[in-house]
């Protein structure tokens, strides 16, 4: 259709003047995808049986409260005291079923008064959703990623400590370590720990437990681990060996001064490509029990020269040598290993939306067990973004040893953008309940669509 320029441009109006009323308007009409998402899933009812055990509960009830952390994290908002600017919001009281939001100061009292029963139930819940993600979906092998994560804070909450900090040196933490399911970007388990804890502190537990978990889930799947450095011992070897599961370890110079001595010696190396050369051994450190296969890889690196050059020439680079010990049980070629390995990089991009989107690096209040349920909160915030991306389209691509990931996930952040944050009014014509909203095609047509493939209550 041809358009004049009449028909474009428009002359410039006076500002507006701004009148508040109190109609039933709302600025997350999106919502309305995790409301059915919620009731799908029975959150509600599941949160509450986390602290049926608690005599005394607060009027909104701890479950109501960690909803709506749960609720406050998908909005985008980071403090506590944020609640306030979405506190007459009807779409957020009506997904949480109440007539008026909790404060501040509620929401820090029943922070509070949870213990480390409610956590630890909090914690299996948290765990039950994956697993019931991964049975529907019975991929053809399950990858777990473990490594800590740094969530810094000012203040002296219980239970943080003073310890290795690269972005806020002598500031106090906590270090708790995770579990990453590698086809879904869900967290599976998390383990508290303070700043102070090394990567290897209570690991041996964890990864037990975690790979029981999913044993119980799912008898007869072929499980797969990647650790990096700090997880390198017997131990961990040797639990990961019983549960027969295939695994890869990134091998620490600094505790074997022999893998050096055995790359000095080397004279033959095998290429992978341009830059990457290779050579296999099999080889215990002493106090192992057995040996195991070790892939020395060698990758060439260009180093640019910082210095001022003359930019009308060229710019100099300097070329370097970087060395890798990867030990594994794994029967591929040695690039298949490299490549299985370097997909570690995929949990460093969750750690990154964690922070970003969901804000699991704020310290709620100064309890341990409010700060654990805080951070329990924000995992199921991740994990429930992940859930409705996966219930809503099929996967798009097969599992392979170089891509494990079964989606091409949109953040939290771009799911806000274009979904959640819509203005709306919720309006009884007819007395019937009727949700508006301003008129595009384009959402219209995906919002709906969303609507479709959720299932109803169960």
């Amino acid at each position: 259709m041809k358009c004049s320029r009449n028909d474009i441009h428009r002359k410039l109006h006076a500002l507006p003047a701004l009148r508040f009323e109190g109609q039933r308007l709302t600025s997350f009409a999106g919502l309305v995808l995790f409301q059915k998402l919620f009731a799908a899933l029975r959150l509600r009812e599941r949160l509450h049986a986390c602290f049926s055990h608690l005599g005394v509960a607060p009027i909104f009830g701890h479950h109501v409260i960690v909803l709506a952390l749960v609720v406050h994290l998908l909005l985008g908002y980071r403090e506590l005291r944020d609640v306030r600017f979405y506190r007459d919001d009807p779409m957020v009281k009506r997904l949480l079923g109440l007539r008026r939001l909790p404060d501040v100061a509620t929401i820090s009292r029943v922070l509070a008064s949870v213990d480390v029963r409610a956590v630890a139930r909090l914690r299996a819940l948290c765990r039950q959703l994956c697993l019931d993600r991964l049975r529907t979906l019975r991929p053809a092998r399950i990858t777990l990623d473990f490594d800590g994560s740094v969530l810094s804070t000012m203040r002296k909450a219980e239970g943080t400590a003073v310890g290795y900090n690269r972005k806020r040196r002598g500031a106090r933490s906590y270090y708790p370590l995770f579990c990453t399911i590698a086809q879904t970007g869900q967290i599976l388990d998390v383990l508290h720990r303070p700043g102070n804890a090394h990567d290897s502190r209570g690991a041996g537990e964890f990864i037990l437990d975690c790979l029981d978990a999913v044993t119980r889930a799912l008898p007869g799947i072929r499980i797969e681990a990647r650790l990096d450095a700090a997880f390198f011992s017997d131990q961990i070897v040797s639990i990961l060996t019983h549960h027969d599961v295939e695994f890869s370890i990134s091998a620490p110079f600094d505790r074997l001064s022999e893998l050096k001595a055995r790359i000095e010696r080397r004279k033959r190396w095998h290429p992978i490509n341009d830059d990457v050369a290779f050579f296999e051994e099999a080889w215990k450190p002493k106090a192992w029990a057995r040996p195991l296969r070790f892939v020395f890889l060698r990758q060439t690196r260009h180093f640019a020269d910082k210095a001022p050059v003359q930019l009308d020439l060229f710019v100099p680079y300097e070329t370097g040598r970087e060395f890798k010990v990867i030990v594994t049980n794994k029967t591929t070629t040695a690039a298949n290993v490299l490549a299985f390995h370097n997909g570690r990089g995929s949990q460093e991009a969750v750690f990154a939306d964690l922070k970003g989107d969901c804000h699991m690096d704020y310290v709620a209040v100064r309890r341990l067990h409010g700060n654990q349920t805080y951070l329990l909160a924000a995992l199921l915030a991740h994990n429930l973004n992940r859930e409705l991306q996966m219930i809503t389209r099929p996967p798009e691509r097969r599992t392979t040893e170089k891509r494990s990931a079964l989606w091409s996930f949109q953040t939290l952040a771009t799911l806000r953008r274009t979904y959640v944050q819509r203005a709306g009014r919720l309006t009884r014509p007819k007395g019937r309940l009727t949700l508006t909203m301003s008129a595009s095609d384009e959402i219209q047509r995906e919002l709906l669509a969303l609507l479709d493939a959720l299932p109803d209550a169960a």
